[in-house]
């Protein structure tokens, strides 16, 4: 459930009267998502989604979201596109939270992916790094390298709880990063969490890219990384190398990777793995099992990460150089 700041009928409607998106006439919670409260809002005009930032959301990153998504529209990127108010502001107040409204996009995600969505997820990522090429905002990445030391830091001897050996294993992934990771390739605004759950599909169409609000200034191939992950481990936990070309070959013809990016890339999809895995460890060991958000396994992502250590080159990914 993620409707975590309750909103009165007239809160609402008194809200929406400041846009001119037409009369309120229902509204209700949208049970998914983890950090933001999210309502549908439905006004004689159409459907809209509201949502107040919760105390995860650092407040001071929310111009700029909601003006790197402005920004993406605008330059024809199927993602929700910021309101204005009557004032020209995107960004108020509700129920003591920000808040926006944005616009609705059809679709729903695919708990499946297919070979043909992976294909769509890269060109989608391909053409989202380069709409955002000119954008002027900036937002460093908080979960980078460092976040990942502090976190798995924090769960101290506890990783042992998750698995014997565990703790030991992430202390030396943890040394490899802060010796290895690369620090001069392609940059620009990337993703960072784009899980099957944050793209919408009409059959094997995508029709439109959510959740933003880990955006940031990185290596772009980090968010490639990010999406091998995500999208191309099948239930059993296989790594399906067909979705994974698919996927990298789609982005490539529409921005071409570097050699440099390309001989990163294990690594890369390595570190993906530790920001997913460090995450969930933490959630997992400071969590109570009678929490309001659900715990997800990190032995999931502990898995991917020893895939990744495994690979000795791109061909393992399907592509050949």
């Amino acid at each position: 459930m993620a409707v975590y700041t309750e909103v009165s009928d007239d809160d609402l409607a008194g809200f929406v009267a400041g846009y001119d998106v037409g009369h309120l006439t229902s509204f209700k919670g949208i049970a998914e998502g983890v950090e933001n409260t999210n309502y549908l809002v439905q006004t004689d005009r159409g459907r809209f989604i509201l949502t107040l930032y919760e105390k995860r959301v650092d407040s001071g990153d929310l111009p700029f979201f909601l003006g790197l998504l402005d920004h993406l529209a605008a330059r024809g990127i199927p993602c929700p596109t910021p309101l204005r108010d009557r004032s020209g502001a995107m960004l108020r107040e509700l129920a003591g939270r920000p808040a926006a409204l944005v616009s609705f996009l059809d679709g729903m995600w695919v708990r499946r992916p297919g070979v043909a969505h992976c294909r769509a997820l890269g060109t989608a990522l391909a053409r989202l790094h380069l709409a955002a090429r000119d954008y002027e905002g900036h937002r460093e990445n908080a979960l980078t390298v460092p976040a990942w030391r502090a976190l798995i830091d924090a769960c101290g001897d506890r990783l042992e709880e998750i698995e014997p050996g565990l703790a030991g294993e992430l202390h030396g992934e943890l040394e490899t990063f802060e010796r290895a990771w690369p620090s001069s390739l392609p940059r620009g605004i990337v993703h960072a969490d784009l899980f099957p759950d944050n793209v919408f599909f009409l059959g094997e169409k995508l029709v439109g890219l959510i959740d933003f609000y880990f955006a940031c200034t990185d290596c772009l191939a980090y968010d490639i990384a990010i999406c091998l992950n995500a999208w191309c481990f099948e239930v059993d936990g296989a790594f399906n190398v067909t979705k994974a070309r698919a996927l990298l070959e789609a982005y490539g013809r529409i921005r071409p990777l570097t050699e440099e990016e390309f001989e990163a890339l294990p690594l890369l999809a390595r570190g993906a793995a530790m920001r997913f895995l460090a995450t969930r460890a933490y959630d997992w060991l400071n969590t109570p099992a009678n929490a309001f958000v659900s715990r997800k396994d990190p032995m999931e992502y502990v898995r991917r990460l020893r895939f990744h250590r495994g690979v000795a080159g791109t061909g393992e990914y399907g592509l050949d150089r």
